[in-house]
């Protein structure tokens, strides 16, 4: 315990005051410290709501909200990851590598708005974070849209529970 305590300290020294209040959360004992990422607001281009490149969550702290969500509960999350895959039919959605094989699939509010087909490198998303069970089906139209091959789109056979995002806004590096 006093190991996790001195790293959390020499953690928050780094942060300024008001970011020692929003990245620290208790849970029980243990206190996980969502540190924040400050990035250049010039090399992005924006969709959808304006959002801005500053106070990313860091993706453990992403993860660790995903971790604690169950079905019908939601946060609000931004954070900054890789793009994995697009829709190459007209980029209506996307997905975000979290790292260790995890992926977080991201729709776009309201069907407002799409990111380019050919989007890679990494996004800022921001919206509502929530886990949803994705049907064998919708599954099958998610890698057809992706450009996946007859094969691999029937390997899919079973549902899956997916760690999802309703985007309000979207930020890309140019």
């Amino acid at each position: 315990m006093k190991t996790k305590f001195i790293i959390l300290v020499i953690a928050l020294i780094s942060l300024s005051c008001k970011e020692q209040t929003e990245a620290v959360k208790k849970e029980g004992d243990v206190a996980i410290i969502h540190a924040k990422e400050q990035v250049d607001q010039t090399t992005y281009t924006s969709y959808g709501e304006k959002i801005t490149a500053q106070n990313l969550m860091a993706v453990a702290g992403v993860k660790e909200e995903y971790k604690n969500l169950k079905k019908g509960d939601t946060a609000t999350v931004k954070f900054k990851a890789p793009i994995d895959a697009v829709c190459k039919s007209k980029g209506c959605w996307m997905r975000l590598d979290l790292g260790d094989e995890e992926e977080v699939f991201v729709k776009f509010k309201d069907y407002a708005f799409f990111v380019p087909t050919d989007a890679a490198g990494e996004a800022i998303v921001e919206g509502k974070a929530f886990v949803e069970e994705t049907s064998i089906q919708e599954q099958q139209h998610l890698a057809l849209d992706a450009g996946m091959s007859a094969d691999d789109i029937a390997a899919i056979t079973a549902p899956k529970r997916e760690l999802k995002l309703m985007a309000t806004g979207v930020l890309m590096e140019k």
